[in-house]
């Protein structure tokens, strides 16, 4: 993919960002969601991925002491299978590396087989099931996690 660019998520990105959560989840954040994590939150680090600036995806993490909580990722369906995901994955894990951040964790539906397939990839492993934690749907969530040091 040429021009990708991978940068902190802005305030004047929202709407973009949007279009992306619209077209991934079932029950997508609002724009009041996503302006408080950027303003209010703290422990709040969010990331686009553009290609020819036109943002296809982001991630949320939040970064608490020695633990690092994945919060949101997604990346347009019709941008999937490019290894975005996987870029911009690493690039949290990195930061999260630098930041001395020991355990990295998320949840996951457990029918979204590609997500836990990558999460793998990283060394993420299940550790246990959150009954019906989805709101849509009751969808039970793996909790996955993986040791940074």
């Amino acid at each position: 993919m040429t021009n990708l660019t991978i940068r902190p998520m802005e305030l004047t990105d929202v709407p973009e960002v949007l279009l992306v959560e619209n077209a991934c989840f079932q029950t997508p954040w609002t724009t009041d969601i996503f302006y408080q994590e950027i303003i209010e939150n703290a422990h709040a680090y969010y990331y686009v991925v553009e290609i020819e600036h036109t943002i296809v995806g982001y991630i949320g993490s939040w970064m608490v002491l020695d633990d690092a909580q994945i919060t949101n990722f997604a990346i347009l369906p019709s941008y999937r299978r490019n290894k975005l995901g996987e870029k911009l994955f690493r690039y949290v894990m990195q930061l999260a590396i630098s930041k001395g951040v020991e355990r990295l964790s998320l949840e996951v539906r457990v029918s979204n087989i590609a997500a836990q397939s990558l999460y793998r990839k990283f060394g993420l492993v299940p550790g246990g099931i959150r009954k019906r934690y989805y709101t849509d749907n009751h969808e039970d969530a793996i909790v996955m996690w993986v040791n940074l040091k």
